[in-house]
Formats: structure tokens, C-alpha cells, sequence
């Protein structure tokens, strides 16, 4: 007999998520009462990789989801247009702009994504040649430099942030640049009009390998941080059903994705085996890139897609003392607890 489809037990937390939808019969390939949709939005990094692992391995589907990727150049415009309801769900770095709409009651936070971390390169500091040349060769030399990122308090300048107070220096003795996108601040970097940039490995691959550029260092090994994160508006929020699914699609690719690339991680890289090679072939055919590239930038992520809870309450706080954010609301105040367990 087909299972019933029930849409109660969506308030447990995401470690009992996958249980309460076996139980209901949610996880019956759509056919109790047809698929739902939605639409993600996310970058082509490799940062999204179990979103794309979800849906290319029909891990969606299977959950009972129609699933429209919509791809951007920057985080913060995702964070527009999930509020906008351009999208339902947005996939992608923490920005400062995400936290003063969160901060305003517009979105929610609903799970964790990508983290830097030492040993699994994913933003990088880059030199410009001449600058290289000029003595720029670590992150600390960082102060006094013309550094291109895509916003004002995007996760590069957050980075560029913590870089300076591990070091010593002021934030404001660096010359921010804001050029909107990532391929503005690759050719930026290429065509010597900054001195740096922080760049995801991704991006800044092809120019290391055509000698535009060098590399000074990751963030994840200089300070690690939670990165990204999987938000939604209020609506997309009250939409139990629709969340569960998608948290418990994205779950399985989570712990995919880790057991299986990231456990085969060393020196940086994956290897490409019989194992390997099929989900990095699905990262590479979103992002773009040969498969050869993508084993080179293999973000870390939880493998239950576990969100820092404290570390998000830190970046708030950071910037809203740079005057980033807007005070008055911290990081209890934009999580959907339904979904999240605080640390």
C-alpha cells in the first residue's frame, strides 16, 4: 500500500529529520501528492558541492523536491533575491548584507555549508606579480595594500578582517577595493590595478597556472571560520514540508560529499580514483572546471551539515563593531531554531 503522506514531525531537529520523513512517507519519489518546488539560488563554487551532488544524484528528487538551480556571480545578490522570493532558498557565503536582512526579520537561517578550514584550501590570498615582486609575499604583508573583494563586508573582507586582527594591524591601513563580482576582482588582480585579492581556489586557479597572479596563503589555515550557510524567507521558512526536505536531501549529500572527497583529502587535494572520480565529475560539471582543478579546492563541510552557531554569533559581532551590520540583534535572533541546535 502507498504510504500515507503526512506532514507532521517537522519540528525535530536535522540529526531526526531523515527519520520523521522515512516514517511519514515523504522519501516515496514524489508520488503521494507530486513533487515540490522550489528554487535554490548559489555560486558555481565548490563550496555548494552537495548541492549539486543533491541534485544531479537525484538526491531532490528522491526527497520529493523540483529543484531549479539559479546561479549568481556574489553571495550577497542571493541574499537579495531569497528575501525578493526570487528564490526560496539561498546556498551560499555569510555576508554583511545577509545579516542586516536577517537582523530586519526577513530571512532565517536553516542550516550550515561550507567552513574554512586548515588542510582544505578554499579562499586564498593572491598577489598581484609586481606587488609580488615588491615584497608581498604572506598574508600579514597584507597592510598598506590596494586588496580587491567583491563587497563591503562580504566573507573576503570579513576574512581580510580577521586576517588583520591576527596580525596585528588595522583593517582600515588596507585599501579595500570593492568590484561587485568575483571575475571583476580576477581581472582586477590580472591587469595589476590592485595588489591582492582574495579569491576562492576555483577563480583564481586559471591565473596561477598562466602565471597572472601568486599565491601568498588560504584563509582556512590562517583563520578558520564558518563560511556558508543554507538561509530561507520567513514564507519559505513556514513552509515545514518544504524545509525538511530539502535539509534532509541536502544531509545525505553532506555526508557523501565528506565521507567520500573530503576523507580522501591530503596536502590539500583529493585524489581522483574509481571512488572519487564520479562525485568529482558532478562538482566539476557545475563549476565549470576540469576535474583536475576541482580536486584542488574541496571546501570542507559537516558531514550532518552542522552550523558553528557560536562563530556566527562572533562574525556578527565583528561586524557590527566595523559598522557593517546594524546592532541589536545577534545570532540567536536569525536562526530558525526548528532547524538548528545552538552548540
Amino acid at each position: 500500500m502507498m504510504p500515507r503522506c503526512r506532514p507532521g514531525g517537522s519540528r525535530m531537529l536535522l540529526a531526526g529529520l531523515l527519520g520523521v520523513m522515512l516514517s511519514a512517507g515523504w522519501l516515496s519519489d514524489a508520488r503521494c501528492e507530486g513533487a515540490l518546488k522550489a528554487r535554490v539560488g548559489v555560486l558555481r563554487l565548490s563550496s555548494s558541492a552537495p548541492v549539486f551532488i543533491a541534485q544531479d544524484k537525484g538526491y531532490f528528487r528522491e526527497a520529493g523536491l523540483d529543484i531549479e538551480l539559479k546561479f549568481f556571480d556574489a553571495a550577497q545578490p542571493i541574499a537579495v533575491a531569497t528575501t525578493s522570493g526570487d528564490v526560496d532558498f539561498g546556498i551560499t557565503a555569510f555576508t554583511a548584507g545577509l545579516y542586516n536582512l536577517a537582523g530586519k526579520g526577513t530571512l532565517k537561517v536553516i542550516g550550515g555549508m561550507s567552513r574554512e578550514k586548515a588542510g582544505y584550501p578554499l579562499i586564498g590570498y593572491f598577489a598581484s606579480n609586481n606587488a609580488y615582486a615588491g615584497g608581498l609575499k604572506t598574508p600579514r604583508d597584507l597592510a598598506g595594500k590596494r586588496v580587491a573583494v567583491t563587497q563591503t563586508g562580504s566573507s573576503f573582507h570579513y576574512s581580510l578582517g580577521l586576517l588583520a586582527d591576527k596580525y596585528g594591524f588595522k583593517l582600515s591601513d588596507v585599501k579595500v577595493v570593492p568590484l561587485q563580482s568575483l571575475s571583476n576582482a580576477a581581472a582586477a588582480l590580472k591587469g595589476e590595478t590592485v595588489d591582492a585579492a582574495l579569491l576562492p581556489a576555483s577563480t583564481a586557479r586559471k591565473l596561477i597556472d598562466e602565471g597572472g597572479a601568486k599565491l601568498l596563503g588560504w584563509v582556512g589555515d590562517e583563520t578558520p571560520w564558518q563560511l556558508g550557510a543554507v538561509f530561507a524567507s520567513i514564507k519559505t521558512v513556514a513552509d515545514k514540508p518544504l524545509v525538511t526536505r530539502l535539509l534532509v536531501a541536502l544531509a545525505r549529500a553532506d555526508r557523501e560529499y565528506h565521507d567520500v572527497i573530503l576523507a580522501a583529502v591530503s596536502d590539500g587535494k583529493a585524489p581522483i580514483d574509481e571512488k572519487t572520480r564520479p562525485l568529482l565529475e558532478i562538482i566539476a560539471k557545475y563549476t565549470n572546471l576540469p576535474v583536475e582543478q576541482v580536486v584542488g579546492n574541496c571546501s570542507y563541510i559537516d558531514p550532518v551539515g552542522k552550523l558553528d552557531v557560536g562563530n556566527v554569533g562572533n562574525q556578527i559581532g565583528w561586524l557590527q563593531q566595523q559598522g557593517f551590520v546594524d546592532k541589536g540583534f545577534g545570532a540567536e535572533d536569525i536562526i530558525a531554531k526548528d532547524y538548528v541546535k545552538p552548540d
